[in-house]
């Protein structure tokens, strides 16, 4: 079958599109005509009928007709122009806070003027302000819409009426070669309408289309085009799982005296959850295919014994192992730990990073080379070029979310030799909700470390309004006073006019005049690698009482003697992240707490959030609800993922789809494989290489 869909032909091949409007249009995404025509509203108006001025209410936007009774500037805390219409059933006014006299001269007295905006509670009457409006002289002849009308995602230089008209031209001249990819039998067996005319539907609405299910996203053309926009990411991950199915990665063998060697060195039993994880993983690592697994569990659930475990097999046959951690402290973390758990089995731990000297990185890069280190733990300074393996056979990213698609393909590549890359292990603490994880995450296998261990006391969440800072500092000298240690988090470093939050400069110096007994230290982004990480350290070695510190902790060392964690701002902050900033706390055998500041009045969405994290300490959970807050594009971090946004499917509101999608998909592989690519390119800008990191 021909593919004649127009993914190609350039959206300068539409009327009324040149050079110029089509770089002002590329920066919506829009390069071909095919783009132009899935460019879709994100809401409508109905301007199908004229509202007499006596029937409008407040918050409805309406299309009205009056004549001018009166014109004149109103002063106040804005100057503004305030023209009284009339039809002969009420009045309404019309506000300009920004005019030119030329528009005053053009709204006198006795010129009528249709208008179309949001009615609003005015002063003594109802208003429109700065509404879409044509004067005329005598009583215009409405010629009111015939559908509703389409308000478009918009940029600089393109108006609403510009990206209409080039939008209804598309569609005359060029929405008929749309191909229907989907086969007829399977769009008819869910009701659902062919591709065109579900996109001629959702530009140009009939007056009696339903603007409630319009804007719920649930009328048959918004379902028909998010079922296809799902099923072609679902293809898409699928395809990438296959073809790194045809790549090589060494077969890690193994007889279990490697993982029982570790295990006596840990000082600890393992949860089941981590055995069953460990099974997964070096089961993965037996085969000639590359490993692509993502460890998924809370703060504390224990996923580095897990990447030990796979490391500690790699070590077993003679092969290196690279672990890519976001920040310099955590890298150092790990180091300390691998090197204390490796130590005793005589498997040779190095660390990179940016503070060694010339001599100490010279020294480590040829270790690293000549094979003598088998785990090389670091940065970003494993992906400069200097650094070389010998046979580097796994790569473990931890806090995957941190690095964007393009690095983990570059330490890839380091393994890379005749054809052969090596197994990547990819771990967060941010768990993906399952219901992203079977759309986006098709390509990987997911393991979920859903079990804590033995001994981890819940820390307490309380929700404090910032009024009561007084009890706070109280709380803190009390939890000192046994020898506890305590974080401070702030959202800014120093003080802001633009915003209104607390800063960690202003609140160190509070803390030190209100607990002058206290040891503090004060950690933030602008801070020297050298100068924090000594901050840490004394904290960590308990020469500090008290850390003030901005959200660079999120992801930090372990301080088990912590117990008592403060959030300053906390509306201000994600809920993942504040669930990972309160994962510092807890670590030790005493009870934790974590007290969120927050500063009135709460927004509906901040409430809810803080409520969530108040209310639940299940990390899986919390993500699901992220999820629904935030949507897919912040939970994934779109940017640095390499996963685009969807344009029309929302994953919350299309979830019941899935199954669907993923029947969809085993039919088309089956049966329709040819369609394939043509369904990917239409919705899909990724490339191949994506699919092997």
């Amino acid at each position: 079958m021909e593919n004649t869909d127009p993914t190609d032909i350039s959206v300068t091949a539409i009327k009324g599109v040149g050079q110029q409007l089509a770089v002002k249009l590329s920066r919506l995404g829009i390069f071909s005509v095919q783009d132009l025509l899935l460019h879709l509203p994100f809401r409508y108006e109905d301007r199908t009928q004229r509202i007499p001025l006596g029937s409008v209410q407040p918050g409805q936007r309406a299309l009205i007709v009056g004549k001018i009774e009166q014109t004149g500037i109103a002063y106040g805390r804005r100057r503004s122009l305030v023209c009284r219409i009339s039809d002969g059933t009420g009045w309404v006014n019309l506000r300009l806070f920004y005019f030119t006299r030329a528009q005053q001269n053009n709204l006198r007295r006795g010129q009528w003027v249709s208008c179309y905006g949001e009615i609003r509670h005015g002063r003594g009457t109802f208003e429109m302000v700065h509404p879409e409006y044509r004067v005329s002289a005598g009583e215009p002849t409405i010629d009111a819409a015939q559908t509703l009308t389409p308000v478009y995602p918009a940029t600089e230089g393109v108006s609403q009426s510009v990206l209409r008209r080039i939008i209804n031209n598309a569609l005359q001249s060029h929405v008929s070669l749309l191909t229907d990819l989907i086969p007829d039998q399977l769009l008819r067996a869910k009701h659902l309408p062919t591709l065109d005319k579900a996109i001629v539907d959702l530009h140009q609405p009939s007056a009696e289309a339903d603007l409630d299910l319009l804007a719920a996203g649930d009328t048959a053309a918004q379902r028909r085009l998010s079922l296809e926009e799902l099923l072609a990411h679902h293809l898409s991950f699928l395809q990438l799982r296959a073809q790194r199915q045809s790549l090589r990665a060494p077969a890690l063998k193994g007889q279990g005296s490697g993982m029982s060697r570790l295990n006596a060195t840990l000082g600890f039993a393992l949860t089941k959850a981590q055995q069953r994880v460990i099974a997964e993983v070096l089961d993965d690592l037996t085969r000639a295919t590359p490993m692509l697994r993502l460890v998924q569990g809370d703060v504390g659930s224990g996923k580095t014994v897990v990447a030990a475990a796979a490391i500690m097999r790699a070590a077993e046959n003679g092969l290196q192992s690279a672990v890519l951690a976001p920040t310099e402290l955590l890298a150092e973390q790990h180091f300390r730990t691998f090197h204390n758990w490796f130590g005793p089995l005589n498997v040779d731990t190095v660390c990179l990073s940016s503070r060694m000297t010339v001599r100490q990185r010279r020294l480590t890069l040829s270790q690293l080379v000549a094979g003598q280190a088998l785990v090389a733990v670091g940065t970003h300074a494993l992906f400069q070029d200097d650094v070389e393996f010998d046979r580097l056979a796994l790569v473990v990213v931890d806090e995957q979310h941190r690095f964007g698609v393009d690095q983990r393909l570059a330490m890839r590549d380091k393994g890379r030799t005749e054809g052969v890359i090596p197994h990547q292990l990819i771990m967060t603490a941010t768990p993906i909700p399952r219901t992203l994880a079977m759309t986006f995450y098709t390509d990987l296998d997911v393991s979920n470390i859903d079990e804590l261990p033995p001994g981890r006391i819940p820390v307490d969440t309380v929700v404090v309004p910032e009024e009561r800072r007084d009890e706070v500092i109280q709380r803190i000298k009390h939890a000192c006073g046994f020898g506890r240690q305590v974080y401070w988090v702030c959202p800014l470093i120093d003080e802001s006019e633009a915003l209104s939050a607390q800063d960690v400069s202003s609140t160190e110096k509070l803390l030190r005049e209100s607990l002058p007994e206290a040891a503090i230290g004060l950690v933030h982004g602008r801070m020297k690698s050298a100068e924090k990480d000594k901050v840490m350290a004394a904290f960590r070695d308990k020469k500090l009482d008290i850390l003030v510190a901005t959200t660079v902790i999120e992801v930090g060392v372990d301080v088990p003697n912590a117990s008592l964690m403060i959030i300053e701002n906390a509306e201000r902050l994600g809920l993942s992240q504040l669930h990972q900033l309160r994962g510092r706390v807890g670590r030790g055998h005493q009870q934790s707490a974590c007290v969120l500041l927050y500063k009135s009045p709460l927004s509906e969405h901040a409430r809810i959030r803080l409520a969530a994290l108040r209310d639940t300490s299940d990390g899986f959970e919390i993500a699901r609800q992220d999820l629904q807050l935030r949507g897919p594009g912040e939970v994934l971090g779109t940017r640095q993922t390499g996963i685009q946004r969807m344009r029309v499917s929302d994953l919350i509101r299309d979830r019941n789809l899935l199954p669907s999608v993923h029947e969809l998909g085993k039919t088309m592989l089956q049966q329709y494989p040819q369609r394939v690519p043509a369904l990917i390119k239409r919705w899909v800008r990724l490339g191949d290489q994506y699919g092997h990191v």
